[in-house]
């Protein structure tokens, strides 16, 4: 075993002896995590990384807002939904079926396909739209010539590597203990710090909050919860259920245009036409593609870090948050002029559409929806 094998086995020792993370305050296991999230060699070319798409300076989401969706390792190739924050996801339960609510809940992915963080994981490097590595064994030999093999080997025994499917599992945890770490979920928001009695809200935020809260006006509340729940101590903003909410598509937003081209090139892939052979025609199903009769529903966000997570809803229709409101506020009241919903099964008509509200009641609720960024 040589010397760095040595250091690494005295630190997790130590944590274990002691019960105390290390310097940086992870465990040798969120460590290996972390350098996997943050590795731009793990991508056929090298240059992207789990963080390309969610970087912790923009929520754990795309730092790139003038598209829709996320441009892949190869740069001619877009993926189909925006990506959502990394941030948050892990107290989402394992995907279920909830027999007393009727209802699905929990899983990754906008559609739910991942049954939970680690399996998620696993998605991106393999998908070549994403990362686009042609094989495990390509991600595991980029990881043997890492400079963080020996920590691997570490964590998981120093024969983890030969075994290209445990390994490519163990890839998966690792990266997914990194993402429930206190780096990643951090509940430092302004509204975390007037929960625990530190700050104060203006008069216009505590306005938006009790919109926000109020069934018969916002009604965001209801999937969004703005109180702590069952999965976590603090207030995740999000049920972690799925939904249709009649949301456009971005071909009914901008009709085929050049900014649509921009905007969301899914529709186009100029060079990789086999990855939408729908061309204008896609429809995205979101957990109807998976589950029979779901047509149309798609997983409920978190709105932690949401002023800096821009565009919004599955497929990045909107801009801005004002935007998402005034939808939902007017989508079915006459004289508003809203495309068509992508999906026109199983649209929510009962929690939203014509809502009542002001403007300045919609601005209202942007504004408290703004202290929801970590890091205040």
């Amino acid at each position: 075993m040589n010397i760095r094998i040595c250091m690494y086995a005295a630190i997790i020792l130590f944590v274990a002896t002691t019960g105390i993370a290390s310097a940086n305050d992870l465990t040798p296991q969120e460590e290996l995590g972390k350098l996997l999230f943050f590795d731009t060699d793990l991508s056929v070319p090298q240059g992207q990384s789990c963080a390309s798409c969610h970087d912790p300076d923009f929520g754990f989401a795309d730092p790139d807002s003038s598209r829709a969706v996320s441009m892949g390792a190869i740069h001619v190739r877009f993926g189909d939904r925006n990506s959502p924050t990394a941030a948050y996801a892990g107290y989402s339960p394992d995907f279920h079926y909830d027999v007393d609510e009727g209802i699905y809940i929990g899983g990754q992915f906008w559609d739910g396909r991942a049954a939970n963080l680690a399996e998620q994981a696993k998605g991106p490097f393999l998908n070549p739209l994403e990362m686009n590595n042609p094989s495990k064994q390509a991600v595991i030999q980029k990881i043997r010539n890492s400079d963080y093999v020996d920590l691997f080997e570490v964590v998981y025994g120093e024969d983890a590597l030969d075994d290209v499917d445990m390994a490519y599992d163990q890839v998966a945890d690792a990266i997914a203990a990194f993402e429930m770490t206190d780096e990643v979920n951090r509940f430092s928001s302004k509204y975390d710090k007037y929960l625990a009695g530190e700050v104060s809200l203006t008069k216009e935020e505590k306005r938006g909050l009790k919109l926000f809260n109020n069934p018969k006006k916002g009604n965001c509340a209801a999937c969004h919860l703005s109180t702590a729940g069952p999965y976590a101590d603090e207030p995740l903003f999000t049920d972690f259920t799925y939904d249709n909410l009649g949301v456009p598509s971005n071909l009914g937003m901008l009709g085929d245009s050049p900014e649509l081209m921009n905007y969301y090139p899914f529709y186009y892939q100029p060079l990789a036409p086999n990855f939408n052979p729908n061309g204008l025609n896609f429809v995205d199903y979101g957990l109807g593609g998976i589950v029979p009769g779901e047509t149309g529903k798609v997983k409920v966000p978190t709105l932690r870090n949401v002023a800096i997570t821009s565009p919004y809803m599955h497929n990045g229709a909107f801009t801005t948050l004002k935007e998402v409101v005034h939808f939902y506020n007017t989508r079915d009241v006459p004289g508003e002029v809203w495309p068509a919903p992508e999906v026109g099964e199983n649209v929510n008509t009962d929690e939203l559409g014509d809502l009542g509200l002001t403007d300045g009641q919609e601005d209202a609720i942007v504004a408290f929806m703004e202290t929801l960024t970590d890091g205040y």
